[in-house]
């Protein structure tokens, strides 16, 4: 028995070994990368969004629907990844917690986050998604009513969300001769402009469409801004140093290359083109 035993050890062990090796090479056992360190949780995408998801970014404040143009993108970079539809769970966070330092509930965010330098210091971004430009909207009848030019709007009273490419994009674009008002939030400021606290509002290209079209009765967008300061590309946000980075970023150049961006693109925001541009 004794002389047997190193042998049947030995075949145990080559056995044990030839099953782990058939279970980690069967296909579809987990979505791709879900073993490796670095998701919020083993086998499942967490994905974040705002508070409140706003069209036509997501549709009905539902991303999971995978309806608007960050739904869309969302999934688009989950299929990417390996997850399938139901292995995307989602979470929500406001606007400026999510972009702190500190730990994420999410592997990513995705709620129109400009990169920049200054917020690569506390967290990640994926390569840009979306390069959106700046428009100002107004109500008819009021004092930006007919204006056609930069120098038009000077003397205005604009609005805009604090520490916002919009409120950036005041100051260097337009740099109006009386300060902007401005707020936590673009529904803030929109509220703001509903109430006539002040003239115009400038808001990214999508949202000044949307807002114009479903948000504000009888408003208007008076026209796009030329482009100020850092350039407004959003990009997926994730912890800092997050060992996601590098395959979320090759997710979203994935999709860019093969043509699936350019495709949700046009579906959820091509309705903003046609906007004169002021110089």
């Amino acid at each position: 028995m004794s002389r047997f035993r190193p042998l049947l050890v030995a075949a145990g062990a080559a056995a044990v070994a030839l099953s782990l090796a058939a279970c980690a090479s069967t296909p579809g056992t987990s979505p791709s990368g879900a073993a490796d360190e670095g998701y919020v949780t083993p086998g499942k995408l967490t994905i974040a969004t705002g508070e409140t998801a706003y069209y036509p970014y997501v549709i009905d404040d539902k991303p999971e629907s995978g309806e608007g143009f960050e739904a869309a993108v969302a999934y688009a970079v989950a299929e990417q990844l390996g997850f399938d539809h139901d292995d995307v769970e989602w979470v929500r966070t406001s606007f400026e917690s999510a972009i702190a330092p500190g730990p994420k509930s999410f592997d990513f965010n995705i709620q129109q986050y400009t990169i920049t330098d200054d917020r690569k210091k506390a967290v990640d971004f994926s390569s840009p998604y979306y390069q959106a430009s700046q428009a100002v909207v107004a109500i008819k009848g009021g004092k930006a009513d007919g204006v056609d030019s930069i120098a038009g709007l000077k003397d205005l009273l604009l609005g805009a969300m604090a520490g916002s490419t919009s409120a950036t994009t005041i100051d260097e674009a337009i740099a109006p001769n009386v300060a902007p008002q401005l707020y936590n939030s673009n529904e803030d400021a929109v509220a703001a402009l509903k109430a006539g606290q002040f003239d115009a509002i400038v808001l990214d290209l999508p949202t000044a469409y949307y807002v114009a079209t479903a948000e504000i009765d009888n408003s208007f967008i008076v026209g796009e801004l030329p482009a100020a300061g850092v350039p407004d590309q959003w990009g997926l946000l994730l912890a800092k140093d997050s060992p996601l980075t590098a395959k979320v970023t090759a997710a979203v150049d994935a999709i860019r290359e093969n043509g699936t961006l350019a495709e949700i693109t046009d579906k959820w925001l091509g309705s903003g083109q046609g906007v004169p541009l002021l110089k």
